[in-house]
């Protein structure tokens, strides 16, 4: 298959510019973590690619005196939170989460006071602020495990995706509050889209990420988490797959199954593949300013991280 749109082909990468940054790397004593969304090169230079509980538990296990992220903004804050002592810097502040930016830390504290008997369960894609307001976190990789350790007498509020909370739900047997949150890139995927491309491939299984509308993912093969989807991808038999997540998780996909074809869900009827337009800001130019001026960088008031952190180690607890 030809590269998607916006990812660049080998020889368009500047070597120079990829060199400037592994010394500076070097020099700084710096560890490079890239979310699976980053642009191939991006991946491909960091130390660490993973999923948010991955680059979690990375992060702080990490002795590294600097931390790039090469992610969105809450994963820069949340690997703050958990290793405070490293210089954590962020190539563009301006990587921001659509679902963090619908649940604001003063909005969920509000939209809370309804809900004063409930344990709140909050998934890893959220403020500092929000996480300090929660009980335990979650990820797409973990929610389940994560529900299931709540004592079944206890109600169960989940914020801030809708349809992770949904299809936890289905899996646990619980009933929970939704926070009405979702991801702008999951929530493109349309049942009749995902129809109409099976019909064109039918023979391949439709692999798709719990963010996705219950009415997507009840038509999938299997349905997980972005390093779920890359393992089940990994260790099928199949040939041909189709993908219902961000489009960057094909590189790696591709990378381990180089004999499987992967085709993503369009979300247009242009044919358009799903792109996270903040995730895509990060660039090995702005990687390589980030290194040599150590910014922009995390700060956090340690009030606010102390809070924070709890229920993330209480997330982490559970392996």
């Amino acid at each position: 298959m030809t590269n998607p749109p916006n990812i660049p082909a080998l020889d368009s990468i500047d070597l120079a510019l990829i060199e400037d940054i592994k010394r500076l790397r070097s020099e700084k004593n710096a560890l490079i973590l890239s979310h699976y969304y980053q642009e191939p090169e991006v991946q491909d230079l960091a130390d660490i690619v993973g999923d948010s509980l991955q680059l979690a538990q990375a992060a702080q296990k990490s002795k590294a005196d600097v931390i790039l992220f090469c992610g969105v903004h809450f994963m820069a804050e949340t690997a703050k939170i958990l290793n405070p002592d490293s210089t954590v810097i962020l190539p563009d502040m301006n990587t921001g989460c659509s679902l963090a930016d619908r649940c604001h830390a003063k909005v969920f504290e509000e939209w809370l006071k309804d809900y004063p008997d409930h344990v709140v369960v909050t998934y890893i894609n959220c403020s500092a602020g929000v996480k300090a307001l929660s009980d335990i976190i979650c990820t797409s990789s973990n929610a389940v495990r994560v529900v299931e350790s709540i004592p079944k007498d206890k109600k169960i509020v989940f914020a801030p995706d809708r349809h992770l909370g949904r299809w936890v739900a289905a899996r646990t047997g619980r009933e929970m509050v939704y926070y009405p949150g979702f991801c702008i890139v999951h929530e493109q995927f349309m049942a009749s889209r995902v129809s109409a491309i099976k019909a064109k491939h039918p023979k391949a299984l439709l692999i798709v990420h719990p963010e996705c509308d219950t009415s997507v993912s009840s038509m999938a093969d299997f349905v997980g988490s972005t390093a779920a989807l890359l393992n089940f991808a990994a260790n099928s038999d199949a040939r041909e797959f189709i993908i219902g997540t961000e489009v960057g998780i094909l590189h790696q996909m591709r990378k381990l199954r180089p004999d499987a074809t992967f085709v993503p869900i369009p979300v247009d009827r242009g044919g358009n593949h799903p792109l996270c337009p903040y995730m895509k800001l990060n660039t090995l130019e702005k990687i390589c300013l980030a290194l040599k001026n150590l910014k922009p960088e995390i700060v956090m008031d340690e009030a606010l991280r102390l809070k924070a952190l709890s229920p993330l180690e209480k997330m982490l607890a559970l392996g």
